[in-house]
């Protein structure tokens, strides 16, 4: 899909020295891939005050922000998040995009990143690179979601404000890591994949892989889809052949780095204003489990809404149509401190 151009819009890879993951491992040089856009307003001391981080899903890149359904409904004239009132800040997470992941070469011998070691970098990419050292926002989708209640824990003060979409601050458990699960094993156990230092992209775990559209649509949409098992086939098909244009190896890694990921026992250190939004008909964060609330209750101030499914709801892919959601982000930010 064509992105949208925005004003001041530039791409450009940083490089953070000596990064030490939360394993023990180190790389010299790590790659934060950046797009940024927008409109920096500087207070007296020369320092950005109006900036957005903004972080993509699992299975996106900084460049997501961009596509129409999200770029042109939160970023023009009159939108939540204008271009010409914010500076947007949107890097390729570790293992994604054109930041440092295992393809570059490492293969399997790149270092075992976790999500924190995402937040680290970030906070290092922010500080130590673009010289901001407040963000206005943090805006997370789906992993960004995760991310996003992340960072509003290590460093509570860094932000006004937070919003996590489609994501819960619970223990990666039940069907979100089952499904996850299955592809790490299909990877892992593919006879060609070869302890991840392969040559040709291993293609027999691919497979399986529709399993994860299967749980982040939702079954109102599949069906309306593939309403004959024709129809379902032809799908199904599509799904592999999305999978198969993905790294083994970087698909692996992404996976596994939401292992251990449990924001649960250090919600009382966000301060930030925090606003979530998740939707009725996700799969990956069903309502029906009840994790949202009663985390919120634990946050001073904090609220959430669950959008109610619709004709244009699409489970947890609405994270990328945010015609439908952008107007609780437009009420929560209307709502904020003066800057």
């Amino acid at each position: 899909m064509t992105g949208t151009t925005f004003p001041n819009q530039t791409e450009r890879a940083y490089t953070l020295k000596d990064f030490r993951f939360g394993s023990g491992e180190t790389l010299p040089e790590l790659r934060v891939n950046v797009i940024a856009f927008g409109t920096p307003r500087k207070n007296a001391a020369g320092e950005v005050e109006n900036a957005v981080l903004l972080i993509h899903n699992t299975t996106g890149t900084a460049a997501s922000w961009l596509q129409a359904g999200l770029g042109d409904e939160l970023f023009g004239p009159g939108q939540p998040l204008d271009a010409q009132r914010y500076y947007l800040i949107a890097p390729d997470m570790i293992g994604f995009g054109k930041s440092s992941k295992p393809s570059d070469g490492l293969r399997a011998r790149f270092p075992r990143y976790r999500y924190v070691d995402m937040v680290t970098a970030q906070h290092r990419l922010l500080t130590e690179q673009l010289g901001v050292p407040h963000l206005h926002l943090v805006l997370g989708l789906s992993m960004g979601g995760m991310l996003t209640w992340m960072f509003g824990e290590m460093h509570p003060r860094f932000m006004d404000a937070l919003v996590p979409v489609a994501s819960q601050p619970g223990p990666m458990s039940g069907r979100n890591w089952i499904q996850r699960r299955m592809n790490i094993e299909a990877i892992r156990n593919d006879p060609d994949w070869n302890g991840g230092d392969y040559e040709t992209n291993p293609a027999r775990w691919v497979l399986t892989a529709p399993i994860g559209a299967l749980m982040t649509q939702s079954v109102v949409r599949i069906q309306e889809m593939a309403p004959t098992r024709e129809a379902g086939d032809k799908l199904y098909r599509q799904f592999v052949e999305r999978a198969s244009k993905g790294d083994a190896n970087n698909r692996l890694y992404q996976l596994e780095s939401s292992m251990d990921y449990d924001p649960s026992g250090e919600l009382h250190r966000i301060e930030a204003r925090l606003f979530a939004i998740n939707f009725a008909d996700d799969e990956l964060n069903p309502p029906a489990l009840g994790v949202l609330e009663p985390a919120i209750a634990k946050i001073p101030g904090a609220r959430c809404v669950t959008v109610p499914a619709g004709p244009q709801t699409q489970g947890h892919y609405t994270t990328m149509r945010a015609a439908i959601w952008k107007r609780y982000l437009a009420e929560f930010l209307g709502a904020l401190p003066p800057q």
